[in-house]
């Protein structure tokens, strides 16, 4: 279409309208459904120029629900380069519409007269905008058209989320105000968290398959590059760094020098970390998974792990850790089942008191040893429908009676247990009815991290007393969050979730 702009083509048609005097007007936004209000905005905006840009922002920046857009960037151009009043469009590359202000330098910045006091800013970059388009000799002018929201538009007519999905956002709405909830959610800041557990690193290798091998009968990969992400208890710590000022993060470390500039660039500053190295030899957990780069297949992988690691812990990490703990409010336990949760560090996580919440993952790297029954006194617990099975050595009976069962034998307070793409469950002692919520991720580009995503937010929620609806949509919103990338290298964010909660259950 020629309404359709790339930036060095929009740059071109720009300079040759400046130079004949002509006023150029910018407006910006996702324009998922048009309607009224755009139409409106559009019509009030070309008023004050005579070529009208509006830039729509790109799909990956998109953040309003965990789904995304009803329609893709493409369509979303092809859709505004047919309205008349529309001169030229054009995607900006970046979160807001900065690019495309120093690009083209409007005369004219329009936006809802909503924007004026930042409230609907999404970006947090209104502030920026306006002070490129004035720095350009611009101004900055607000529409007051009567108020439609998109969001609301696609979420009432159930465009977006299945019969399940629905049905679970309504009995979020019920209960939920959002002006009272960001509240609420900003004032736990000063929440004093501390997550214990193995430290990962996972190490991810790309590469084209090339084919079979002739000689021998494996697959031959051709490396193209790799990435290393922090995981294990470290991405519980991440996650929740956005949430509250300071977490404690507790987990076993080689200090590898190849490790400690990872540590430095991916570990939030309001993480203080507490590493222990039992010996010399001690080599702090990796994982090295070899994807195939076309397709995001995992071909294989090969763990390194210290099985023999001697966990015989100092007087002075003991002193150390039973101080932090004695002065945390959450305690999170994330067990991997690679020798670091036992000893005297079991028994001070077993008589503390506070509220704890844990994982004890069954994989095959921890060949099964890792037992939820080691541990005492847990508030909540959240592991997976296999585990459970596994810990219950049953593979027959549903779920409900498997959690209503380990519920009466180890008195857990909340159990959430997670089935993939089937969703998750929540069970709590206090009330027999169980809490179903769907999965809310479309795609899994990986899902490693999900569990880690579940375990720190809804841990978090529930500590806090949230509904139970709430924190179990919080932890899957968390989940559908990390699925999305490779490991967990996109972490949860507290502004995000808001948003996302915002524009879910409008």
């Amino acid at each position: 279409m020629r309404k359709i702009y790339s930036k060095k083509k929009l740059l071109d048609k720009i300079l040759k309208l400046k130079n004949k005097k002509k006023k150029i007007v910018l407006c910006h936004g996702v324009f998922d459904v048009v309607h009224l209000g755009h139409i409106n905005h559009f019509k009030s905006a070309k008023n004050f120029g005579d070529f009208l840009v509006v830039s729509i922002t790109k799909d990956r920046f998109i953040k309003k629900s965990i789904k995304g857009t009803l329609f893709n960037e493409k369509q979303r151009l092809f859709h505004l380069s047919n309205f008349e009043l529309i001169d030229a469009v054009v995607l900006s590359d970046e979160a807001s519409s900065t690019d495309i202000i120093k690009l083209i330098k409007p005369n004219f910045y329009i936006k809802g007269v909503d924007y004026k006091d930042n409230k609907l800013d999404d970006t947090k970059k209104i502030v920026l905008e306006k002070k490129l388009v004035e720095r350009f000799g611009g101004k900055i002018k607000y529409t007051n058209e009567e108020a439609f929201s998109s969001s609301r538009i696609i979420n009432q007519n159930n465009f977006l989320y299945s019969d399940d999905q629905e049905k679970f956002l309504n009995l979020v709405k019920k209960k939920f105000n959002y002006k009272k909830f960001e509240k609420e959610l900003n004032s736990k800041k000063k929440i004093n968290v501390t997550v214990i557990g193995e430290l990962i690193f996972d190490i991810y290798n790309f590469g084209d398959v090339v084919g079979k091998s002739g000689k021998e009968p494996h697959l031959v990969m051709s490396n193209k590059n790799s990435e290393t992400i922090i995981g294990g208890s470290a991405a519980i710590a991440r996650n929740l760094s956005s949430f509250v000022d300071r977490i404690n993060l507790i987990s076993p470390f080689g200090f590898e020098k190849k490790y400690k500039n990872l540590i430095k660039k991916q570990i939030q500053k309001n993480i203080r970390t507490v590493f222990y190295k039992p010996n010399n030899n001690f080599k702090t957990i990796s994982k090295s998974r070899f994807i195939d780069i076309s397709s995001n297949y995992k071909l294989f992988g090969a763990y390194d792990i210290s099985e023999q690691a001697d966990f015989k812990f100092n007087k002075g990490f003991i002193d150390k850790v039973k101080n932090i703990i004695s002065k945390s409010d959450l305690l999170i336990i994330s067990d991997y089942g690679h020798g670091f949760l036992n000893g005297e560090l079991l028994n001070i996580i077993n008589s503390s008191s506070i509220f704890k919440s844990l994982n004890a993952q069954i994989n095959s790297s921890s060949k099964g040893f890792t037992n939820i029954t080691k541990y005492s006194k847990i508030n909540s617990i959240i592991i997976n429908e296999t585990e459970l099975r596994q810990h219950l050595k049953d593979q027959s009976n549903n779920v409900n009676f498997l959690a209503n069962k380990i519920m009466k034998e180890r008195k857990f307070d909340t159990l959430i247990v997670t089935s993939g793409q089937k969703g998750a469950k929540l069970f709590n002692k206090k009330n027999s009815s169980v809490i179903t919520c769907p999965a809310f991720s479309d795609y899994s580009v990986d899902k490693i991290g999900a569990g880690d995503s579940i375990l720190s937010i809804s841990s978090f929620a529930i500590f806090s007393k949230f509904n139970y609806n709430l924190a179990l949509l919080m932890g899957s919103l968390a989940a559908a969050t990390t699925v999305k990338s490779i490991g967990n290298k996109t972490i949860v964010d507290k502004s995000s979730i808001l948003r996302t909660l915002k524009y879910m259950l409008k």
